[in-house]
């Protein structure tokens, strides 16, 4: 065997920063361990703030990137849910140029508690156009956010004072 090949399964430690609380980041039970472990061909244990990943080497570099862009999602105050990793997941997979961590940390507006932002990359995507573009069409199936990230923004623009009004039609 080469020392890439797919048999290959050298153990890889990865250390959680000090300053991440290691329950937000493994999730209630290391449930969100359990999730990172169902996605990729690899085995992930957790002793304190170490983590140790045995798999295929594409699949433990893939995994660490995951838990690099967990950590940073952490870092902005954000606490984890199974969706946002399962998202993540989904994002590292599609091997875009865009950061789980920056798709899924971006705020648009805030109120009584409550942040809305982008969930998905395409989500995104369409957040941006409306902030690059004048007008911006968005067509798709329902329930997708069109209308509901569309009227976040507005309110936001109206917030910072870069409308002076909202015109529904």
């Amino acid at each position: 065997m080469t020392p890439d090949s797919p048999g290959d399964q050298r153990p890889h430690t990865f250390t959680v920063p000090t300053s991440i609380d290691t329950v937000s980041l493994y999730g209630p039970g290391d449930e969100y361990l359990r999730i990172v472990e169902d996605a990729f061909d690899a085995a992930v244990h957790a002793r304190g703030n170490q983590l140790t990943v045995t798999g295929a080497p594409a699949e433990v570099a893939l995994v660490e990137r995951l838990l690099d862009e967990l950590v940073a999602i952490v870092r902005t105050g954000q606490g984890l849910t199974a969706e946002t990793v399962e998202r993540s997941i989904g994002m590292l997979r599609t091997e875009t140029q865009e950061r789980p961590a920056e798709v899924l940390s971006l705020n648009i507006l805030s109120n009584r508690g409550r942040t809305i932002r982008p969930k998905t990359l395409n989500q995104k995507k369409y957040v941006d156009a409306i902030d690059q573009n004048t007008i911006v069409f968005g067509i798709g199936p329902a329930g997708t956010g069109k209308t509901y990230l569309a009227m976040a923004k507005a309110v936001q623009a109206l917030q910072a004072k870069e409308i002076t009004r909202i015109i529904l039609i």
